[in-house]
């Protein structure tokens, strides 16, 4: 097929099934991105824990969805992991939602983790010399100061979830590139298809790191609002 002949109404013919698919797609990374901040949040205090029975657990769970890759994890929990413990499958959006939020979690917990150890000792010092408990001290000192500066990690996660979010196309999710592959079968055209794929992941991604520049930003210390700004210049 010739690369200058490309023939974009195929790809219009489906265009249902790839605004679906970006449907899926962000249900998909949106829900297994704040499932595995939550999980990864208790994961990396888990692992700054002096108690072995916490911190074990918590640095075996990370370092096994850590070091094994993410399309195993998924053919595992949808094809063993669930029916085992349902006795049948509950559907590709559990089986997706499960596997992103086990598999992002460990790696939030290593953001939360560096983040939180990035923060002076004396902080948590100084908040417990003014009568706050350890749990007080972390959830207002420590954490509101680590999370600025776990905000491009955290960003780039995201950003890193939504495209490998493409992997749960193997248990026959409907998301982007499973429509890509649909036309491609169906047309036995290539290039097309997988374009379109790429340039929506694109957008996608593009869309997400403004918003993460944004927030980024905001929480910077440096940060001015406009109408502040104004009333500097004046």
């Amino acid at each position: 097929m010739d690369i200058f002949d490309l023939r974009w109404d195929i790809v219009w013919n489906y265009r249902d099934m790839f605004i679906r698919g970006i449907g899926v797609t962000l249900i998909l990374t949106l829900s297994g991105y704040f499932g595995g901040i939550l999980l990864g949040l208790f994961l990396g205090l888990g692992k700054l824990s002096s108690k072995k029975w916490i911190y074990w657990p918590s640095k075996l769970y990370i370092d096994l969805f850590r070091g094994t890759p993410m399309l195993v994890q998924i053919l595992l929990i949808h094809l063993a992991v669930i029916p085992t413990i349902f006795g049948h499958s509950l559907g590709y959006m559990v089986s997706g939602i499960t596997a992103l939020i086990l598999n992002c979690a460990a790696y939030n917990a290593e953001i939360f983790r560096a983040g939180i150890q990035s923060i002076a000792k004396g902080q948590m010092e100084a908040a417990r010399s003014l009568g706050l408990t350890h749990n007080q001290a972390m959830r207002k000192v420590i954490l509101p100061q680590a999370f600025r500066r776990m905000i491009p990690p955290l960003g780039n996660e995201f950003i890193a979830l939504l495209k490998d979010s493409s992997l749960v196309t193997v248990i026959a999710a409907p998301d982007i590139l499973y429509a890509s592959k649909v036309v491609a079968g169906a047309s036995f055209r290539f290039w097309e298809p997988y374009i379109v794929a790429a340039l929506l992941y694109l957008v996608l991604t593009y869309g997400v790191t403004k918003i993460v520049a944004y927030i980024e930003k905001r929480f910077s210390n440096s940060y001015v609002p406009r109408k502040a700004e104004g009333r500097e210049a004046r």
